[in-house]
C-alpha cells in the first residue's frame, strides 16, 4: 500500500502548472499509480475549471479599463477559432513503454516513459541515467539498484525526491513500495537499500552528502557528479 505522497500544495501547482518539469513529471507518474492522488488531482482539476468558467468578477463596467476589455475580445475570438476547427475523432491506443532490468520489465508510467533518456553509469550495484532535461541545477534520473545493492549514509545539501517504480527499498524511516512519493531534504539522514533490487525515478537539485566511511571521499566532487 502506497503510504508517500506529494503535498496538497504540490497537487495544486502542479494542476496550474507552476513546477519545474522533472517535479511535474514526478507528480504525474505517481498519479498514475496511486488511486488516490489520482482522485484527488480530478478533484483539484474540476475545481479550477469550475472557477475559470463559471466564476464572476463585479468590476464596474464604466471604470473597466479599456485594454482588458480588448483582452477579452481577442480571447472570446481565438476560443471561437478554436472551437470552429476540424476534430479528429479517431482514438489512438497508448503505447505500452517497458523498461527492461536485471532480468525484469517494468511498465514506465507515461510521463517518464515520454522522456529522453541518457546511457546508464554505474557504480558497483547503483546504475543510473538522467533525462536530458533543462530544469538548471535540477537533475531527473532513472536509478537502479541490484539485489543486495545500497547508497552509503547521506544527508542533502539540497532536495532529494524519490519515486519507487519497481521493487523495495529501505531506510531507517522504515520500507517503501512502487508509487511511493519520498521527499527529503538536509533534516534526513538515510542509508536506502534493498534486498530485492529496485526501480526510481529521482529528482535532485543538489549534491548529497555522505557521512561515513570511504563514501565522505566523494563530498569535494560532489558538485560535479550528482
Amino acid at each position: 500500500m502506497i503510504r508517500y505522497h506529494p503535498s496538497k500544495q504540490l497537487m495544486h501547482k502542479h494542476v496550474a502548472g507552476e513546477l519545474p518539469v522533472g517535479l511535474s513529471v514526478a507528480i504525474a507518474a505517481h498519479v498514475e499509480l496511486c488511486d488516490k492522488c489520482r482522485a484527488e488531482v480530478e478533484a483539484i482539476e474540476a475545481k479550477q475549471a469550475d472557477m475559470f468558467f463559471n466564476g464572476e468578477t463585479h468590476v464596474d463596467s464604466e471604470i473597466k479599463d479599456v485594454s482588458s476589455i480588448e483582452d477579452d475580445l481577442l480571447f472570446d475570438a481565438m476560443l471561437s477559432d478554436i472551437t470552429s476547427l476540424d476534430v479528429e475523432t479517431e482514438v489512438v491506443p497508448h503505447e505500452v513503454t517497458m523498461f527492461d532490468y536485471q532480468d525484469r520489465s517494468v511498465q514506465l508510467p507515461r510521463a517518464i516513459a515520454a522522456l529522453k533518456l541518457g546511457s546508464f553509469m554505474n557504480a558497483g550495484k547503483v546504475s543510473r541515467a538522467r533525462f536530458e532535461l533543462d530544469e538548471g541545477p535540477m537533475r531527473s534520473s532513472l536509478l537502479h539498484i541490484k539485489p543486495g545493492g545500497e547508497i552509503p549514509e547521506h544527508t542533502h545539501t539540497g532536495f532529494e525526491l524519490t519515486l519507487l517504480l519497481d521493487g523495495t527499498f529501505e531506510d531507517e524511516s522504515g520500507k517503501y513500495v512502487p508509487g511511493d512519493f519520498i521527499m527529503l531534504d538536509g533534516r534526513h539522514n538515510h542509508t536506502p537499500k534493498t534486498e530485492d533490487g529496485c526501480l526510481c525515478f529521482t529528482l535532485v537539485d543538489n549534491a548529497l552528502h555522505f557521512n561515513k566511511g570511504l563514501s565522505k571521499l566523494l563530498n569535494p566532487i560532489g558538485k560535479l557528479i550528482y
